[in-house]
């Protein structure tokens, strides 16, 4: 076969990103198609979060940990899995692929120790300073700038280049008409699916009547080439939702104010679960409840949530709002004043041991709360898939046999990811960075590999 370049990578998002730098550096020609007209997918909309187990940031911080401590991690949350050995895998090479982003690509990115996310026995996610998933993105994209890779954005892909199974590139349907990119080695690096309705209902029916508020592009293209191809699929049902999207604001309401002993309750004013399920398994919950919920912490939360950019814009432009007393945050809300002071009541006598909590919580952070409170109105939101093509430890599509996709690769939103079958319980904080960065640039490293022994 003719190829016009050694790697396609099909979309810019971080695992585009990273794959493609991986490549270049490892000497294969390369470029990025992107069918959107600005770069960054998910990623950018993301906290920029990346969990690493054994990094030397960790280690300079004195946090004891391990990859045989992370899997113990990601397996107690996800539960069935139907690739455990991709989590492993992941786990394993967690710490290089962070380092990495540092010392190679310039990421700036810092360990987070303010406190533990979901998912996590200790402080392992690497983030920017500013919680701002764009920043992360800003710096893969100015890594590829800086090696001259192509990036072609307004371009999008309509399908593979299939020759007797074999994949030999793609067709684009772009600015300037139908052109065939004919390439040795292709990686999908596209978003999820949690876009396109009617896969949501297809294989994630718990989440699919509530509003998407991730990128534009999660349409499940990946999904719908590889069922062509007769590729495997696997954790289709996994998904990461979020309890808590600020409305009508559409931001996130920081998770950091309910897990630090924040609580929700619905219209009625009444608690309705257990918050310390977590942001992305606690959205079905919010969703059966009614939808719309309110968000209820105090002023030591506040501080701390304070610390992320984000929760500053949110409190900027009203999205939150102060009260000496349990009534008046109610009333500022439209709530039953008396039902709320009742329900904080109880809560704070459930976060003292003097009774137990009605929903089993048992974490309450900082509870019980105390004046003065803030009160945010949120909804729950679907924001990406997490479950797609089967794929091996270096990212290669696998057929049900097992046996590889010849010359095609996937990672992030188009890979079968690391949370487990069972809906949003399973994602850990980080799960879906993890799986685009690491799987990009494992992916890039087996295509430059398989490159140059073909060649040999």
């Amino acid at each position: 076969m003719q190829a016009d370049i050694d790697v396609l990578v099909i979309g810019a998002g971080a695992c585009g990103l990273a794959a493609a730098i991986a490549a270049h550096d490892a000497g294969a020609s390369v470029a990025i198609v992107e069918k959107l007209d600005r770069p960054g997918g998910n990623s950018s909309l993301s906290t920029g979060s990346v969990p690493a187990a054994g990094s030397r940031f960790q280690r300079e911080a004195g946090i004891t940990d391990s990859p045989d401590t992370m899997v113990r991690d990601l397996l107690a949350i996800a539960g069935e899995t139907d690739d455990a050995g991709l989590v492993r895998r992941l786990a394993e090479v967690s710490a290089e692929t962070v380092e990495w982003l540092v010392d190679t690509v310039g990421a700036r990115l810092k360990l987070v120790t303010a406190y533990k996310h979901i998912g996590h026995s200790v402080p392992r996610l690497h983030a920017p300073v500013s919680r701002r998933g764009q920043d992360l993105v800003d710096d893969l994209l100015a890594a590829v700038a800086r090696r001259e890779i192509p990036l072609a954005v307004g371009n999008p892909i309509s399908e593979l280049i299939v020759d007797d199974g074999v994949v030999g590139g793609a067709v684009i349907d772009g600015h300037d008409g139908r052109e065939e990119i004919r390439a040795r080695k292709t990686i999908l690096s596209v978003n999820g699916f949690a876009g396109n309705p009617d896969l949501v209902r297809r294989f994630c029916p718990e989440i699919a009547g509530a509003q998407y508020f991730g990128a534009l592009g999660s349409t499940g293209e990946a999904i719908l080439w590889g069922e062509k191809l007769g590729a495997d699929l696997a954790n289709m049902a996994a998904y990461q939702g979020y309890a808590a999207v600020a409305y009508p604001q559409g931001s996130l309401l920081s998770w950091t104010t309910i897990e630090k002993g924040g609580l929700l309750v619905g219209q009625d004013a009444r608690r309705f679960g257990d918050e310390s399920l977590g942001y992305s398994g606690y959205a079905r919950i919010v969703l059966e409840q009614g939808r719309e919920a309110f968000a209820l912490f105090d002023q030591r939360i506040f501080d701390i949530a304070s610390q992320e950019e984000e929760f500053v814009e949110l409190w900027t432009y009203g999205g939150v709002k102060k009260a000496d007393t349990p009534e008046q945050a109610a009333a500022a809300l439209g709530l039953d004043p008396a039902v709320l002071a009742a329900e904080l009541a109880a809560y704070n006598d459930a976060a003292r041991g003097m009774a137990a909590d009605r929903f089993g919580r048992r974490d309450f952070g900082l509870g019980p709360l105390q004046a003065p409170f803030y009160i945010g109105r949120v909804v729950p939101g679907l924001f990406h898939t997490q479950g797609g093509l089967r794929v091996d430890g270096d990212g290669r599509v696998l057929r049900p046999d097992g046996q590889a996709v010849a010359n095609l690769f996937a990672g992030g939103g188009a890979a079968s990811g690391i949370s487990g079958r069972a809906g949003a319980l399973g994602y850990a904080s980080g799960n879906g960075l993890l799986s685009a960065i690491a799987l990009g640039r494992l992916a890039a490293l087996a295509a430059a590999r398989e490159i140059q022994e073909q060649a040999a």
